[in-house]
């Protein structure tokens, strides 16, 4: 076996139902995991880290090595100040964090776990208006159904309620309102769409939900509710949530678009790399299909050489189900450095996590600084730890 077929396959990056995923369960997640023959998985739900313990039973029980971690969307004012746009595209300012190897069982102290609970109210009230909005576009329209919040929130989400679970039971009430027939369905939608035809085939249902999001939920549609500022906390406060749950924190790097364009804060790598570090943060991700393999080769490689423990995901936070084996933008595989940087991130967070859970000193300490002088020591920690379990 050469040594590129002995880097064990890593996705740090997969939502769960605990969020919103294109996936049914947990376990569906896991069994596509261990059918591809991705060896490391890491769950990286929205505000929440209510499927670690699932996930760590289901993922031992397949001989999986299970990474648990966490995903915010945080505001730096200073970006928004400035017009900066960080790994939004659209928003300056608007900046998701990402927290690798929490706790399991989790564990948040105060004022860390009100600020938590407190962000993700704010989230569901927001989508429960929206919820409310879309309710009396479908009376005014005499569609014959509506979508109750509370159905939603019991059958399609596991607390935590999204725009795109409205997409979603919007698609399957409309779907089985009028018995699937596709005219009528067509009909129904260009209406309430404003006289917007429906794309998408029928039964490509990742299609039609991206278009009823697209038409009806996100900005300029009927039932669109902007998000108040205090659903966003300050970078650094998302921060400290996450080093009190014993996490690392993480900046998901957005990288170059299809045009091969950064945002403003991405498009020097080596300020944005100074800024992190200043900002305290010395791990990075990437979600691998967004990115051409030259872009990924550079960012990656330069993270890494300089310190930062690097990892990728792939999210699968909408209706389409796409690989979990990891590929660059147009299905390239990725190449055999890229692969060894993915599983040394892996290997450091599994050591963290491992040592933060049985109460000992972690990669990052309770203030945040990492101890970068013995990453290579955690790189062979975490090996012997992930070995163990998928050997």
């Amino acid at each position: 076996m050469d040594v590129y077929s002995e880097i064990p396959n890593v996705n740090a990056h997969l939502h769960s139902p605990y969020s919103f995923s294109a996936f049914d369960s947990l376990t569906d997640a896991l069994e596509r995991a261990s059918d591809e023959d991705v060896k490391i998985v890491g769950i990286n739900d929205f505000y929440s880290m209510d499927g670690y313990e699932e996930w760590n039973r289901e993922a031992l029980k397949r001989r999986l090595y299970p990474l648990f971690n966490i995903e915010f969307i945080s505001l730096q004012q200073e970006d928004q100040d400035n017009g900066i746009r960080v790994n939004d595209p659209n928003n300056p300012g608007r900046t998701y964090i990402s927290g690798k190897g929490l706790c399991c069982p989790p564990r948040l102290c105060e004022p860390y776990a009100s600020q938590l609970a407190n962000v993700r109210a704010e989230s569901n009230r927001q989508v429960k208006e929206m919820c409310r909005r879309l309710n009396e576009l479908l009376t005014a329209f005499d569609a014959g159904f509506n979508i109750p919040f509370d159905i939603i929130e019991d059958f399609f989400s596991k607390g935590l309620v999204r725009e795109r679970h409205l997409a979603k039971s919007l698609r399957m009430s409309t779907y089985t309102h009028f018995k699937n027939k596709q005219e009528d369905i067509f009909v129904f939608l260009e209406k309430i769409f404003n006289g917007k035809p429906l794309k998408s085939d029928m039964w490509d249902l990742a299609g039609v939900e991206n278009e009823i999001r697209s038409n009806l939920l996100k900005a300029g549609g009927a039932a669109f509710v902007p998000e108040e500022p205090k659903a966003f906390l300050p970078t650094d406060d998302v921060r400290k949530i996450i080093l009190s749950a014993g996490g690392i924190p993480t900046y998901p790097f957005l990288g170059d678009d299809a045009n091969g364009c950064y945002t403003e804060f991405e498009n020097d790598i080596e300020k944005a790399v100074a800024t992190l570090q200043q900002r305290g943060f010395f791990s990075a991700e990437f979600i691998t299909t967004r990115n051409c393999i030259e872009a990924l080769e550079k960012y990656a490689e330069y993270l890494h050489d300089n310190g930062f423990i690097v990892t990728f995901g792939t999210e699968h936070n909408t209706p389409a189900m796409e690989p979990i084996k990891l590929s660059a933008r147009n299905n390239t595989p990725l190449t055999e450095r890229l692969r060894q940087i993915n599983y040394d991130g892996a290997c450091v967070i599994a050591a963290h996590q491992a040592r933060i859970s049985a109460g000992k000193p972690g990669y990052v300490d309770e203030n945040g600084v990492a101890d970068t002088g013995n990453r290579n020591l955690f790189v062979e920690e975490g090996d012997r730890l992930i070995q163990q379990v998928i050997q």
